[in-house]
């Protein structure tokens, strides 16, 4: 299973809910790897690595298909052990944003499809983090993918770019990945109590889109987890988004499940 993150808005969470959806799995036994495709490299940082410590990355492995440097290395030289036990990282650094013009140029969109499909023995799980923009390397990883969630965090202009984000989800399946599954919409940073996100997440249902439940808690906890550089199931594994964050796991592998 390949589940990339995507939202072209910023501060939604995709890198939160990547490493956390990513970190429950690991803690059930899964072989999981992340894969961070933001040249912010939050993914990165969160399972404890520096985008800036010149270990090969997923900069790499894209220069690697449009020049001779790192022609010769294999899957398994850009994968990266994190601290936490069945969990792995493919991580991002800010030459991706120097390297995109030319990929584009060399019609590279394919690439990152073929490079994950060798790795499909190897681990149970692969997740996704994007950049928040429908760039070259979302696209990517759109293609490379079979599942997709859409974070959202109730934000009051967010819905009508959510609409006009599935229009060209749609499109893009269409056209590249006809496999590719919209599993539906993570509502994020939720404050229960407040009446802007109930209003928010009305409009999304009366627009038709899919909701995933649970929704996940606005808490100062996963600001915790990110200083700490370690996903909620393995900093507090009885808090209260961490058991959102695992019964949210568990209603998309029900889906999966009932989807065969």
């Amino acid at each position: 299973m390949k589940r990339v993150i995507f939202n072209r808005k910023g501060g939604v969470g995709k890198s939160t809910i990547t490493c956390n959806l990513a970190a429950i799995a690991a803690s059930q036994g899964k072989t999981v790897l992340v894969v961070d495709l933001d040249p912010q490299a939050n993914s990165t940082s969160y399972l404890g690595h520096d985008g800036k410590d010149n270990v090969v990355g997923i900069a790499e492995f894209m220069e690697s298909t449009i020049t001779r440097n790192y022609r010769d290395f294999t899957s398994e030289d850009y994968i990266r052990k994190t601290s936490f036990e069945n969990l792995s990282l493919i991580s991002a650094s800010y030459n991706l944003v120097d390297l995109e013009a030319k990929l584009e140029a060399k019609h590279k969109i394919y690439k990152l499809r073929d490079f994950l499909n060798n790795m499909h023995e190897e681990f149970d799980e692969i997740y996704i983090d994007t950049p928040p923009a429908l760039n070259f390397f979302t696209l990517s990883a759109l293609i490379a993918a079979d599942r997709c969630l859409l974070p959202y965090d109730c934000d009051v202009f967010a819905r009508d770019a959510m609409i006009d984000l599935m229009d060209e989800l749609e499109e893009i399946i269409e056209d590249h990945n006809p496999d590719l599954e919209i599993e539906g919409v993570v509502v994020n940073q939720f404050q229960a109590r407040a009446k802007l996100p109930q209003q928010a997440i009305s409009e999304l249902e009366n627009a038709q889109f899919d909701l995933i439940k649970p929704f996940i808690s606005s808490s100062v906890k996963v600001k915790e987890s990110h200083a700490k550089h370690t996903p909620l199931i393995f900093l507090d594994a009885k808090h209260k988004v961490t058991l959102e964050f695992q019964e949210l796991y568990n209603s998309l592998s029900k889906k999966r499940r009932k989807k065969k």
